[in-house]
């Protein structure tokens, strides 16, 4: 029973430790990017990110029909697959520049390429356009606002618990 007692108490603790630096709202969801991304670079919360408004280049590192079904509000596309960086070649390089895809990972991996090339002010969109929308945040695509987000595929589709899942 001191045993059982004892387990119960290490999760506990464990378990508050995980929740206090919750930065998505799915506790399972937050595991898998806390084993997922490598958490190389700075990492901002949807949270975070909606309070620095215009302030930040958004940077769209997911592929262009990702893309045209939605994006976040002024993000530039740059691509994963075909990275192409060339729209940041007189952008300073202490602009503060957010990297966002799906979940994070591709976007992580982006962000590790703009610090290599001498950007300090970068960061990984915790979550992803997935937390962002989970969390009623607004996105568009050419006709304006829209509820539809591209969910990649139904393995990571799972992750996206609000909007419309399209998959083409």
């Amino acid at each position: 029973m001191k045993k059982l007692i004892t387990l119960l108490i290490f999760i506990a603790i464990n378990f508050g430790a995980i929740a206090q630096h919750i930065q998505v709202e799915n506790t399972a969801y937050q595991l898998l990017l806390k084993t997922l991304l490598s958490h190389s670079v700075p990492e901002m919360s949807v949270n975070e990110l909606t309070k620095k408004n215009n302030t930040v280049l958004l940077l769209d590192a997911r592929e262009p029909k990702e893309y045209q079904i939605s994006h976040l509000k002024d993000a530039k596309l740059v691509g994963y697959e075909k990275l192409d960086l060339s729209s940041l070649k007189n952008t300073p390089k202490n602009q503060p520049i957010v990297v966002y895809c799906s979940v994070g990972y591709r976007s992580e991996k982006v962000a590790e390429k703009l610090l290599q090339q001498g950007f300090t002010n970068v960061h990984n969109l915790y979550g992803g356009i997935f937390e962002w929308k989970n969390q009623n945040q607004a996105l568009v695509n050419e006709k304006g606002i829209t509820d539809e987000v591209h969910a990649y595929d139904k393995t990571w589709g799972i992750w996206l618990k609000k909007g419309k899942k399209v998959y083409k």
